[in-house]
């Protein structure tokens, strides 16, 4: 059985309300809040707690910030947010980013994004900032369709890891679920993409492959996100995107956070069976990023 939350009760608009006190923020899976919500998160950290509507019931909760100890940034542009950084040092609260670098300009999947080379130069400004550890790489997800095949993948994470891998420690992959979410199958059609389809076991194995031979010049972790498929024979791993042995690693001479992640049942049982991330509260809203990426199960076109 999972952990629970602790819950107190504070004063919201005069009037005495529950909040839960998460350890852990996720922000966000659901939506790019260092792309566009910057703003809104750091106003309502200092002012303690946030409204937060649950995206399959539409109940809502708050959301207090006194006991966090560790945001993990989810982000495929998080420029906005990085002189913002400063007032979380000033309050010793840990982060670290979750940074996607796809390339899939040519076929417009990922329509409002910064072009590649300004996204590279923020992931490389973030890594010299805060340390390559806490900057980890995204490609994800992988794409098969039209001019999209094995070896051109390959060569488009080539590309980018040539020029980043000095400033991470990890490359985190994921393989493209269309089947399994009507609002992407929507997404495709409504964008005419429907050329592009999940990859099978073969393809995978074959990314797999060619992600070995070009990390023997990187010297990378790579690791899957949330995939059933076992590649550990190409020295690839099943990975935590929130993770406590990184959170230890990284923070660990914050002893309230070490005292929380020292509990048992930390896995995360709101997500998919193969995620091995541990527990967090995600605070993003579904339909509400605006880099409109076709892929995306939070968010329809």
């Amino acid at each position: 059985m999972s952990i629970k939350w602790k819950e107190e009760y504070i004063l919201i608009d005069n009037k005495k309300t529950k909040v839960s006190c998460p350890e852990i923020i996720s922000a966000s899976r659901a939506t790019d809040i260092p792309a566009f919500y910057s703003d809104w998160f750091l106003n309502n950290f200092k002012k303690g707690y946030i409204k937060w509507k649950n995206p399959f019931s539409g109940k809502e909760n708050y959301i207090s910030f006194q006991n966090t100890r560790v945001i993990v940034f989810w982000s495929k542009n998080p420029e906005p947010i990085i002189d913002k950084l400063k007032y979380f040092d000033s309050k010793k609260i840990n982060y670290y980013f979750l940074i996607t670098l796809n390339d899939y300009e040519k076929e417009g999947l990922e329509p409002f994004i910064p072009e590649l080379n300004k996204r590279i130069e923020t992931f490389i400004k973030l890594s010299k900032l805060i340390g390559k550890e806490k900057v980890l790489w995204r490609f994800d997800p992988v794409i098969i369709g039209g001019d999209l095949n094995v070896p051109e993948i390959i060569k488009r994470i080539k590309k980018i890891g040539d020029k980043i891998h000095t400033y991470t420690e990890k490359l985190i992959i994921g393989f493209v679920d269309i089947m399994k979410y009507k609002k992407v199958q929507r997404n495709f059609k409504k964008a005419g993409k429907n050329i592009y389809r999940e990859l099978n076991n073969k393809e995978m194995e074959d990314i797999a492959v060619g992600l070995q031979n070009i990390n023997k010049n990187w010297g990378l972790v790579i690791a899957t996100c949330s995939e059933p498929v076992d590649l550990s024979k190409y020295n690839i791993k099943h990975n935590k995107c929130i993770d406590d042995e990184l959170m230890k690693r990284l923070f660990s001479t914050d002893k309230k956070l070490i005292d929380f992640l020292s509990q048992k049942n930390l896995k995360d049982a709101g997500q998919r069976k193969e995620c091995g991330c541990i527990k967090s509260k995600d605070i993003g809203m579904y339909d509400s990023c605006n880099h409109r990426c076709v892929y995306c199960y939070a968010s329809r076109l």
